[in-house]
């Protein structure tokens, strides 16, 4: 399974997403990737493979003689990089045979990988690994899985003397963005349930994530010429500042939150005196708390309303996503059948839960169960993101044992 030399390749397609953007995909060099992608796995044997013009790649493994009749797994990867950093111009490195030292990358020295600050790193000394170079992210969220994905489907084919079911691979654009799987055919994808191969260190199976709700808060101020303003004025921009500083300072913010915690979130603000907008994410495991968080949110809304009685302040919540577990403890077979692929491959079972989304969180509530495998990606969303290849190729060998357990386990 080549997934290194596929893993290189991706990562040097620029395929950051863009939240400002209305089209779909957001942006259009996610299709760059999804053509390849797609001629990759026509050329391994998948005739049916294809790009669609939302920025979908569909493809199918068929099922082996006399598997016909099993589940129809799907095994889907997202294309999009994160919009925090950079994904233009990525120069993949790979550290070969890596013995536990700081990484310095040598486009920015700032930009220094601490085997110290970083336990995935000491926990592959002996393997080798990849970083970029220091001015942009690599890619490894979620190029890993691709690579996971493409290099499993490769040695299947090569492999018929593997039993299993039909296979359906999904690759998405705009996962970053929380756009994922807007435009997802779920009957053209026909599968019964999934995985997301987009999770970190060997061995970690996640089955629940946060619930996700956005609050937007917008703000109609008072405009009045600066030098004749004197009891006029309502800066919007003020009133902005001013929710912002109310907001709680302990354990409801993402810097000071840790395990099963949730918080409230300003991403993003924009204004002028006359007009601004904040918005909110919202986070808890426990769906049922996201009202409380932004109950919070209103209360402050509330007292900062007195303080500019000619202005007008308005909160709107939408949901995003839920948790994955509501739908996943529905569904045993689907987590256990990770569970067995993983430990067949030599790797101990780390159960674990997300603090943040994938697109199986929304896939799962569209009728696709679909939990999260690791993929070996590492410090995502910045300039320190790095993967380990030994962890890439295990993934690739789960998705394998997976499909051979399909066959096996009632």
């Amino acid at each position: 399974m080549k997934v290194l030399d596929r893993f290189l390749r991706y990562v040097r397609v620029d395929t950051q997403s863009d939240p400002h953007s209305p089209t779909q995909p957001s942006t259009s060099k996610q299709l760059d990737l999804g053509r390849m992608l797609a001629e990759e796995l026509r050329e391994l044997g998948l005739p049916d493979a294809a790009l669609d013009a939302q920025g979908y790649v569909y493809a199918t493994v068929p099922a082996t003689p006399g598997q016909e009749d099993l589940p129809v797994i799907c095994f889907c990867a997202h294309m999009d990089t994160s919009p925090d950093a950079s994904g233009t111009g990525v120069k993949p490195i790979v550290h070969e045979n890596y013995q536990g030292q700081d990484l310095v990358l040598p486009d920015d020295p700032k930009v220094v990988l601490r085997a110290a600050d970083l336990p995935g790193l000491r926990g592959n000394i002996g393997h080798a690994i990849v970083t970029a170079s220091g001015t942009t992210l690599l890619g490894a969220d979620n190029k890993c899985g691709l690579a996971a994905i493409v290099a499993a489907v490769e040695h299947l084919l090569a492999h018929p003397e593997i039993p299993h079911g039909r296979l359906r691979i999904l690759f998405t654009p705009d996962e970053e963005i929380g756009r994922g799987v807007n435009a997802v055919d779920m009957k053209k994808l026909a599968a019964d349930f999934g995985y997301t191969i987009d999770g970190e260190a060997r061995g970690s199976l996640e089955d629940e994530t946060f619930s996700a709700d956005g609050a937007t808060v917008t703000i109609a101020g008072v405009s009045a010429h600066p030098g004749f303003a004197k009891g006029k004025l309502e800066n919007a921009v003020k009133i902005a500042a001013e929710i912002v500083a109310a907001l709680p300072r302990g354990g409801l913010s993402p810097e000071t939150t840790e395990d099963r915690e949730g918080f409230l979130h300003p991403v993003e603000i924009t204004g002028k005196a006359e007009s601004a907008r904040i918005d909110f994410i919202v986070r808890d495991f426990d769906t049922a708390q996201l009202a409380d968080h932004v109950g919070i949110l209103d209360a402050i809304l509330d007292e900062v309303r007195q303080r500019y009685p000619n202005s007008f302040i308005h909160l709107e919540t939408n949901e995003q996503y839920r948790n994955m577990k509501e739908v996943l403890d529905d569904h045993p077979r689907v987590t256990r059948l990770a569970e067995e692929a993983i430990r067949s491959v030599g790797l101990e079972l780390r159960r674990a839960h997300i603090r943040g989304g994938t697109d199986g969180s929304r896939l799962s509530f569209m009728g696709l169960p679909c939990p999260n495998l690791f993929a070996g990606e590492h410090n995502f969303h910045s300039r320190y993101e790095w993967a380990s290849v030994y962890e890439m190729q295990k993934a690739a060998e789960v998705i394998v044992a997976i499909s051979r357990l399909n066959t096996e386990l009632s």
